[in-house]
């Protein structure tokens, strides 16, 4: 009756007079908290959508992205937002892959050690599940040598002492260690149809950047870079913890362990992930049925953006 003479809101009448805080809490914040801590500890670099996953998945709790993102900030534990920096120049080519053993991309990256040793990390990446199958580390520059045992690391990991029925692409920059004669050869040997980025291009292979700067950040920025050997010594169990613990937006923050192991689950049985035409398309787009990567080794493709 009074708000109706007044003319105003209840909602204004019963308004208290302080203003509500920027964020409330709730008495079983101190809980999350320290499951956050507990799982956080070794893992600074993870944001809350990430700490959202591990945490669940370890405790077996419900809580939504939302909640950990209030209690993170509410701690201190979130992280500062950065901003995405954008070149002029336009990239339609897609990397990404839909199933498996479809395109492989590779990479070197370098690692400082605080008594200026250098580790030389090449790695294979699969473009659609992240997975490494295989890394060579050494303390020297990487050679041709070390990226064709890569290569067949890599095929081993996924068949075996098979080779793979169909060619597997394998997408690399143009450095001399990948565009070789003899690597070349040994990629045929594989069943392999090496491609390459376009020059000054990073982004034509941004599935294998994306690694290096996330390995970077969640492993070696938190590492014991004492000295080389030590360095790769730590690396296959960086290595392992990305393949079977690290959460993946783009898999749905599941690791790509995860991952693999449900598409094999939904895959049709009788019938091999690696048969079939590819779903994924790199530079330009291909119509159906135009023909595959030359397997001849003096055919190198470069690939379009």
């Amino acid at each position: 009756m009074i708000c109706r003479t007044l003319e105003i809101g209840r909602a204004t009448a019963y308004r208290p007079e302080r203003p509500r805080a920027r964020r409330y809490r709730r008495p079983s914040d101190e809980v999350v908290f320290a499951q956050l801590k507990q799982m956080l500890r070794e893992r600074g670099s993870y944001g809350y959508r990430r700490a959202h996953r591990i945490v669940n998945r370890a405790f077996g709790t419900g809580y939504n992205r939302k909640r950990i993102q209030r209690v993170m900030r509410l701690y201190g534990l979130a992280l500062p937002v950065r901003g995405r920096r954008r070149r002029g120049r336009r990239h339609e080519g897609q990397v990404e892959c839909v199933i498996s053993n479809q395109r492989w991309c590779s990479d070197v990256l370098e690692i400082a050690c605080w008594n200026r040793e250098v580790v030389h990390l090449a790695f294979a990446l699969d473009c659609c599940d992240r997975e490494v199958p295989a890394h060579v580390a050494t303390a020297h520059s990487t050679t041709g040598v070390e990226i064709r045992r890569l290569m067949r690391q890599t095929v081993f990991a996924r068949f075996g002492n098979a080779k793979p029925e169909v060619p597997i692409e394998w997408l690399s920059d143009n450095e001399g260690i990948y565009t070789a004669l003899e690597t070349v050869i040994q990629a045929e040997q594989l069943n392999l149809a090496p491609i390459t980025t376009p020059v000054a291009s990073p982004e034509s292979n941004g599935m294998a950047e994306a690694f290096v700067n996330t390995f970077k950040r969640d492993y070696v920025a938190g590492g014991d870079l004492t000295s080389a050997a030590r360095v790769i010594e730590q690396i296959p169990g960086w290595i392992e913890d990305y393949n079977t613990f690290a959460p993946h937006s783009s898999l749905g923050h599941r690791s790509p362990t995860e991952f693999r192991r449900e598409q094999q689950t939904v895959a049709t049985p009788g019938v091999s992930r690696n048969r079939g035409q590819s779903s994924c398309s790199w530079g330009s787009r291909e119509p159906p049925g135009s023909p595959r990567i030359p397997r001849n080794s003096s055919a190198l493709r470069s690939a379009a953006p």
